[in-house]
């Protein structure tokens, strides 16, 4: 009797050790990794996904893609990130316009269920860019300028729906101006027609905008802070400029399928977080007027993406604003 128990519990353990390794989750990742933007090369996003990108490269040892799929203010990308097999290897480079898609125009998913939000990257503020020759050299100046010639004048943004358009408008609500919408397909795009005089006005990243600024291509007349940068201390607040109380922040963060496993959600995070946590990161944004976002954990971050849609769904209903 012994001995058959003996062998029977032999068996088992026989068993359990072959079986073990087929229950254990495998390494993530085990492959490239894609990564969408929904915006032209030479965008704010577009510069933070690719840097983030190159650290998760290194230390994942697998290649992390950056690929622009520009169209529809982000539409396209998101659309393309929701249809994706939620495993982790599809993921979403975006800024603020990612919560302003489904309160403005009909689209094929919902915000609020199609993306998992994984992590904050970065937070920063936009400037207010206007082409050196426009005849405004303040905010005061151009609302001036601009109600005195009603819908004469006119200000790119990266797309219909995106936090440029949705921002600039916001600003002309508050000012009570009325001005054109031009809109691109991405913000590269709108700098580049922005910097040749094609278009006259644009809210972007301080992280793709100043430069043009230090070029002399582009002139800055405002940030969209509750106060003054430390990056750019000369350049005052839209709300000190004459529009009391305006703001505009844009968040970039890195989104997943709804539905990719809690493990991989946090995996994904914790990297995201030592990237931004490294000091060579930091000091690279902190330069062009941007913050690191401190680490947390998707479930913080999938807060504050519904915390935004609300804003911005309350702004479009009680403004009366019209997406054309």
């Amino acid at each position: 009797m012994r001995r058959a128990i003996g062998c029977g519990l032999g068996a088992v353990l026989f068993c359990a050790a072959f079986a073990a390794p087929a229950q254990r989750a495998p390494a993530y990742p085990a492959k490239p990794v894609r990564m969408l933007v929904g915006s032209s090369s030479g965008g704010g996003v577009d510069l933070i996904t690719r840097a983030v990108a190159q650290k998760l490269t290194e230390h994942w040892s697998q290649t992390v893609l950056v690929e622009n799929r520009t169209g529809g203010g982000g539409v396209l990308a998101v659309t393309l990130l929701s249809q994706a097999t939620p495993d982790g290897y599809t993921l979403y480079g975006g800024g603020s316009q990612v919560v302003t898609l489904t309160p403005l125009k009909k689209v094929p998913f919902d915000t609020r269920k199609a993306l998992a939000p994984i992590s904050q990257m970065t937070s920063s503020w936009y400037v207010f860019l206007v082409n050196p020759a426009v005849p405004a050299g303040s905010v005061k100046e151009l609302i001036a300028l601009a109600r005195a010639k009603p819908g004469a004048l006119n200000y790119a943004s990266a797309g219909t729906g995106s936090s440029s358009h949705l921002g600039t408008a916001l600003f002309a609500h508050k000012a009570g101006i009325e001005m054109q919408h031009v809109p691109y397909k991405g913000n590269g795009q709108a700098l580049i027609d922005l910097v040749s005089g094609q278009v006259q006005m644009l809210f972007t990243s301080t992280i793709s905008g100043m430069p043009h600024v230090k070029s002399g291509r582009a002139r800055a007349i405002a940030v969209t802070s509750p106060k003054r940068i430390p990056a750019f201390p000369e350049l005052p607040t839209v709300s000190e400029s004459g529009v009391p109380g305006f703001e505009l922040q844009n968040m970039y963060g890195v989104y997943a399928p709804a539905g990719v496993p809690p493990a991989i959600q946090l995996a994904i995070s914790h990297e995201i977080g030592r990237v931004m946590s490294s000091p060579e990161v930091k000091e690279k944004i902190a330069a062009d007027g941007a913050e690191a976002a401190p680490p947390g954990t998707p479930a913080e971050f999938a807060k504050r993406f519904a915390q935004e849609i609300d804003m911005w769904e309350t702004f479009i209903k009680t403004s009366g604003i019209r997406i054309e």
